[in-house]
């Protein structure tokens, strides 16, 4: 497969060794999907990006994102972090602004880039579709029982648990409190049975961060099928949490930000921000933000 350049960077977030890591692969050509899979389950990370060149020559580059265990055919954290780095490529590491699209398997994906630093920036990305429900959220005790929780710790003012996707398949399940969000241990036997009917099954537990604000929310991803249990930060989940905001949170036209901090737990917190725009009544566009940081760079030799 010869030489190959790779960089690791830490997404929303700041600082290195924090947020969600990204391996993105550059110079991609000639690798087919065994050999994708192959290289994310040896970087081990929650996602691997490979560029290639856009054959349509009207969009930066092209992104195939893989789990260690599977393809996206769209992801949040992949976007921010490949957003930036390519920007940064442009700018030659060199302070500025930059807007490209680049071609996911869920469509373009239009993207603003921030460039600080040759090692940190701000990237922003549009959604290329909006939530929608897929199915009837599952029953509180059948959840409870699932997370290793109360059916007292679920559920919390108008919210309930719900089913969205904008790509990417979603539980949603709303935590009475931080704390009780902190308490969640997955019964691996009763998570596939509550949640696994998609075939991979993963879930947004989430809850108000505790700031006294209804626009900062705290969350915790968990999944299956993936090659891994949890993930530091969302950007598919904070893209179908739309659905849900839009379903249990009081909202009138006009531009709302919300902040979503995930992977305390971890011991990677991370923050996303989202940005939604309504007009009548239903969302005109929302999008999803956040830095990221350059931790290293690489050659793969194979």
């Amino acid at each position: 497969m010869g030489s190959r350049r790779y960089v690791i960077l830490d997404v929303f977030t700041q600082n290195s060794l924090t947020g969600n890591p990204l391996a993105v692969v550059l110079d991609s050509d000639g690798l087919n999907d065994q050999d994708m899979q192959a290289i994310a389950q040896e970087f081990n990370l929650s996602e691997t990006v490979f560029v290639l060149p856009d054959t349509s020559g009207r969009k930066r580059a092209q992104l195939r994102i893989f789990t260690p265990g599977m393809e996206l055919p769209f992801a949040g954290h992949p976007t921010v972090g490949t957003a930036f780095l390519l920007a940064s490529i442009d700018q030659q590491g060199q302070p500025g602004s930059v807007a490209f699209g680049l071609d996911e398997k869920i469509g373009t994906i239009n993207c603003a880039v921030d460039v600080e630093s040759a090692e940190k920036g701000f990237a922003r990305f549009r959604l290329p579709q909006h939530a929608e429900r897929w199915g009837e959220g599952r029953d509180i005790a059948a959840c409870a029982w699932a997370l290793g929780l109360e059916p007292k710790d679920i559920g919390f003012d108008r919210h309930e648990p719900s089913r969205y996707t904008a790509g990417v398949t979603y539980d949603f399940i709303p935590v009475v409190s931080v704390e009780a969000l902190s308490r969640i241990k997955i019964n691996n036997e009763a998570f596939d049975k509550v949640f696994g009917d998609d075939g991979r099954g993963s879930i947004y537990a989430y809850s108000r961060d505790g700031s006294g604000t209804d626009r900062r929310f705290r969350a915790r991803m968990f999944t299956t099928g993936m090659g891994f249990s949890e993930d530091p930060a969302t950007g598919s989940a904070v893209a179908a949490f739309t659905g849900a905001l839009m379903q249990f949170e009081p909202m009138g036209d006009g531009k709302h930000n919300f902040a979503i901090g995930q992977g305390f737990e971890m011991g990677r917190p991370s923050e996303l921000a989202l940005e939604m725009v309504l007009e009548n009544g239903a969302v005109s566009y929302s999008e999803i933000g956040g830095y990221a940081v350059v931790t290293a760079r690489g050659e793969l030799v194979l």
